[in-house]
C-alpha cells in the first residue's frame, strides 16, 4: 500500500495538473465531468463539463491526483505539503524555479542539517510545497 496526494483545486486543476506535467517531465491523465456517464453527469447540474473530474499525474515512484471542487468551498490545506526529494542539487533548483515561479517563499532554497538543499513554499495554485535535494551535485 502507499499513499497518494489527492489534491483539490477551485477550477484551476487543468492548468495546476498540466504545469507540474512539465515540471516532472511526466504527462497527466485528465478526466472532465464532461467524461462522465450521462446519467451520472445528470446528478450534478451546473457543474461545467470542461472542470476536472479527476487528474492522475505519475511523479517518479508516487503519484498526485487532483480535482476541481465543483462545490467551489474546498478550505485551504495550510496544515499539508506535498514533499519531494530530488536526487541532486541541480535539479532541485529546477524544480523549485518552476514550482515557486509566481507563488510565495516561505523558506528560500537553501542547505539545511538533513538535507544539502531545502525549501517550504506556496505555489501559484495555493499549494503548499516542500523541496529538498537528497545529494550534492557532483
Amino acid at each position: 500500500m502507499q499513499p497518494i496526494i489527492y489534491l483539490f483545486f477551485k477550477d484551476t486543476c487543468r492548468e495546476a495538473i498540466t504545469h507540474y506535467g512539465k515540471v516532472f517531465a511526466t504527462t497527466p491523465e485528465i478526466m472532465s465531468f464532461a467524461d462522465m456517464p450521462d446519467e451520472a453527469r445528470a446528478e450534478m447540474p451546473g457543474v461545467p463539463a470542461d472542470m476536472v473530474m479527476h487528474a492522475a499525474l505519475q511523479v517518479g515512484e508516487g503519484w498526485i491526483y487532483a480535482s476541481d471542487d465543483p462545490s467551489g468551498d474546498t478550505p485551504r490545506m495550510d496544515g499539508c505539503n506535498v514533499s519531494v526529494t530530488l536526487p541532486t542539487d541541480a535539479e532541485t533548483r529546477r524544480v523549485f524555479d518552476a514550482l515557486s515561479e509566481g507563488g510565495e517563499v516561505r523558506q528560500p532554497l537553501e542547505p539545511a542539517f538533513f538535507a544539502s538543499l531545502f525549501s517550504a513554499f506556496t505555489d501559484r495554485f495555493g499549494i503548499r510545497w516542500m523541496v529538498m535535494s537528497d545529494g550534492k551535485d557532483a
